[in-house]
């Protein structure tokens, strides 16, 4: 049983960020909810009755975030308000069922096997982003990838995202095997944000060096060519986090390495058919458009909630039925994970999961703590525990700000990068004083 719970484990990680691959059957379901699913059944059958605290504070709030919104139920008032309700809360459920059975699992596995997963969910968007390069490549050639791969798995329709035309040529977006272009940017800080500090805290002759390296500067690569403003704002976020304890290697030929190689790429590119690139620079630096007017539009609808709905807000997941009967449009959600949680949770929904936040912050702070006293007493742990620990942080910061305008809190990686990033200090915690002893 444990090997089979493992292999759906790992499966889930490396699929974590594949929204393409679905099918719609009682809605929308996706190959990550059917491996999540199936490790959840497969962990529970063979599971013991003792967890880490870090678990029972988990279970803690998966009460009160079911509750709260068990009493937002009430608040609905059509039918595709309850269905739509019903829809959000089922993929929730599977959503944090993960987080607490992953957290439990990894802290049962111990350290070696806490790499191994970090690894696979780190292949699993690499994965995703070379899919992306491909599906560029193939457009560029006038053919459809999606239609030769996704398309016969799902049997849907599947493309890469078209932004529009420069001189009669079209400008592709790669969305890879995510939803659209910004999920895929967004997603992709995560790892590039974890792995840096990880890279610039390797020894030398590390055997993993190079490979980081190339990692970083590929993740590079892929994040500018999605075009996502929003990842962008991410990136940037986490990385001014991380200038502050890394500041000593902005100047270091070992940070050039990635970044040198990923901006020649990028440089022959873009003298190759500068006009091109020139065009579409601009249009993507520009805040006076259609797109960005809608993006800063959804939070004029805070205040008009929050006086009907304030404290436990519409519904959860009900927003875009809101939307759709204010507006006629019924193809626009939030477009920001803070208004999706202000407009269908409320006041209190909203500063519980403002707690949540505080408590994660709270983990990766001791976990912080941990590295420095590891460095104290001279454990080799401490180059290993303290980038890892910085760089989760960076990229929690950095992934909330990027949801100023997207929703990929929501989604299955956010809840994969969680369970890794919780389990990190009571793993090596327990490592530690297993050293020691």
């Amino acid at each position: 049983m444990k090997r089979l719970t493992s292999r759906l484990f790992f499966a889930t990680l490396f699929c974590c960020t594949f929204e393409k691959v679905h099918w719609n059957v009682a809605g929308t379901v996706s190959l990550a909810d059917l491996l999540a699913i199936c490790f959840l059944t497969a962990f529970l059958l063979g599971s013991r009755a003792r967890v880490p605290r870090t678990t029972q504070v988990l279970i803690g709030f998966l009460t009160l975030f079911l509750v709260l919104d068990l009493i937002g139920f009430y608040d609905l008032q059509t039918a595709m308000d309850l269905q739509q309700y019903t829809k959000g809360l089922v993929k929730w459920l599977i959503h944090f069922g993960f987080l607490v059975g992953a957290v439990t699992w990894l802290y049962r596995r111990g350290r070696d096997y806490y790499w191994k997963a970090f690894a696979v969910f780190t292949l699993g968007v690499i994965a995703n982003a070379a899919f992306g390069i491909l599906e560029l490549l193939a457009a560029r050639a006038g053919t459809n990838l999606d239609a030769y791969t996704v398309s016969p798995l799902t049997g849907g329709a599947s493309q890469i995202n078209v932004y529009g035309a420069v001189e009669g040529q079209s400008v592709f977006r790669p969305n890879a095997l995510t939803g659209d272009p910004n999920h895929l940017g967004i997603m992709i800080i995560v790892p590039l944000l974890v792995l840096a500090p990880l890279y610039l805290r390797l020894e030398r002759n590390h055997r993993l060096r190079r490979h980081l390296g190339l990692a970083i500067g590929f993740l590079i690569i892929v994040e500018l060519l999605t075009l996502s403003r929003s990842g962008i704002l991410g990136l940037a976020v986490g990385t001014l986090v991380l200038a502050v304890p890394y500041r000593h290697y902005l100047r270091s030929k070992t940070l050039l390495y990635p970044l040198g190689g990923a901006f020649a790429v990028l440089a022959v590119a873009v003298a190759s058919q500068y006009h091109y690139f020139e065009v579409v620079f601009k249009s993507r630096v520009q805040t006076g458009g259609g797109s960005e007017n809608a993006h800063f539009a959804v939070y004029s609808f805070i205040p008009a909630v929050l006086h009907s709905h304030p404290l436990f807000g519409l519904g959860f997941n009900t927003f875009s039925v809101y939307y759709g009967f204010i507006t006629g449009k019924t193809n626009w959600g939030p477009h920001s994970y803070y208004v999706a949680l202000i407009v269908e949770t409320g006041l209190v929904g909203t500063a519980a999961f403002g707690m949540f936040l505080v408590w994660i912050f709270a983990r990766l702070r001791g976990a912080r703590l941990l590295g420095k006293a590891l460095a104290a007493a001279r454990d080799p742990l401490a180059a290993r525990v303290s980038p890892l620990a910085w760089g989760y942080t960076a990229a929690l910061l950095g992934t909330m700000a990027s949801n100023a305008f997207y929703l990929t809190m929501q989604f299955y990686y956010f809840y994969v990068f969680l369970a890794l990033a919780l389990a990190m200090a009571p793993i090596f915690s327990s490592a530690a004083s297993r050293t020691k002893s």
